[in-house]
């Protein structure tokens, strides 16, 4: 039989927590700075990066070089 998929993916809890702590972290940093909306936009950012890395890690992409690729020429 197979196994029931519960609709939450493996590792998204991490992916979170780890997305909370960026956002609370700029939070903190903005109201150091004396203004907050520069520390939650700075910890949204952090937060997009934070994403876009952790599903390359979890995907197993990591690294990977193309020689043939040379990025976007026009």
């Amino acid at each position: 039989m197979a196994a029931s998929k519960t609709g939450w993916p493996r590792g998204r809890s991490m992916w979170i927590l780890g997305t909370v702590v960026l956002i609370v972290g700029g939070a903190l940093i903005g109201l150091a700075l004396g203004n907050l909306w520069i520390g939650l936009v700075l910890g949204a950012v952090l937060s997009i990066g934070w994403l876009i890395a952790y599903e390359s890690w979890r995907g197993q992409n990591v690294g990977i070089y193309d020689r043939d690729d040379n990025g976007a020429q026009l």
